[in-house]
């Protein structure tokens, strides 16, 4: 067998098709040429999306867009756009292309999938939502909330779910409808909600954010299902292809133990075929979707695989797998179909 050598940070071919399957503009020449991947995100979330001093962006949602962008690119030096989205306007700004993609903490419906002219990719984190209060209160189970006022944002699945909670176990709840997540929280510490719900993953990145994060409980009642993913528009399904296999391929990276450490090493020495196939060795997965071979291995030894990802950004929040573990661990539901 010919020797295979892997291109450093290898450049997606120029010969891209100039239409996507669905016939519509094809997003990946059209990124590639502007330079930049416009990916929108939180305004600020510990572990998902946030910006250190210096304006540097970091997290869970933008590891994806990172990712996204290497695999076009080869490299993301300069190459991501991040665009700071609220609950209320991140449709808008995808639907509008002020955005390219859509990574932020954003649940699958049925009513999302269908009306809004948007495609989720797959679900890359398994979420349900939760309650967080003060440990002072003294509430243990979410049923105590009885006459309790709750600060939550509009526009969200959030929202609806609390309602429809609410209705079910006969809670009477006041609902204080804030739209900044940053505003509300800032309502909730300041007395103003005896509870903050949001997703169990948000409320353990505000928790970690606190002086004492001890004196805040997230109550272990969880009252939905949030399946969060990658959104893109309607009508370039070669766009929404590759941000798919992206995730499919951090999750298969996982699976065949390949980290950021050994990924440029195994494609030369690992002969196992579909550890060559996600590496580009073999196969041209790269080529049908309009970027280099060798995407996944650009993207694997820069952010490592989906594991190396979660615990880089989830780990320091408290957060366990728990359902975002493999699915060749008990209770976990992340599976990647086959590279071939």
């Amino acid at each position: 067998m010919m020797a295979f050598t892997a291109p450093a940070m290898a450049q997606a071919p120029a010969a891209a098709p100039a239409a996507s399957a669905g016939g519509g503009a094809n997003m990946i020449d059209t990124i590639r040429a502007r330079g930049q991947l416009l990916c929108g995100v939180s305004t600020g979330l510990a572990g998902f999306a946030q910006p250190n001093s210096q304006g540097v962006w970091a997290g869970f949602d933008v590891d994806y867009c990172r990712a996204v962008a290497i695999a076009i690119f080869g490299t993301e030096q300069n190459r991501v756009r991040y665009v700071p989205t609220t609950a209320q306007v991140r449709f808008t700004a995808l639907q509008s292309g002020e955005v390219d993609m859509l990574s932020r903490n954003t649940t699958w419906t049925l009513s999302r999938d269908t009306s809004l002219g948007l495609d989720f990719t797959a679900t890359n984190f398994y979420d349900g939502q939760g309650f967080m209060v003060k440990r002072s209160l003294g509430v243990t189970a979410a049923r105590q909330l009885d006459g309790a006022t709750i600060c939550v944002q509009p526009g969200t699945t959030t929202e609806q779910n609390l309602a429809d909670w609410a209705r079910s176990v006969r809670v009477n709840i006041r609902p204080v409808v804030i739209e900044r997540l940053e505003d509300n929280i800032a309502a909730y510490l300041a007395g103003r909600c005896d509870a903050y719900t949001t997703d169990v993953s948000g409320l353990a990145a505000s928790r970690s954010a606190q002086q004492v994060p001890a004196d805040h409980v997230i109550l272990p009642d969880v009252i939905s299902k949030e399946p969060l993913g990658v959104l893109v528009r309607h009508g370039d399904q070669r766009f929404a292809d590759l941000v798919r296999w992206v995730h499919f391929g951090l999750l298969a990276a996982e699976e065949f133990g390949i980290t950021a450490e050994n990924a440029a090493g195994l494609a030369t020495t690992d002969n196992r075929p579909e550890v060559q196939r996600i590496l580009g060795r073999t196969g041209g997965l790269g080529q049908m979707m309009g970027v280099d071979n060798a995407w996944m291995l650009n993207v694997i030894r820069t952010l490592g695989n989906y594991g190396e990802i979660s615990t880089r950004n989830l780990a320091p929040l408290g957060l366990q797998r728990g359902p975002n573990a493999l699915w060749t661990t008990p209770g976990g539901l992340q599976y990647a179909p086959p590279f071939r």
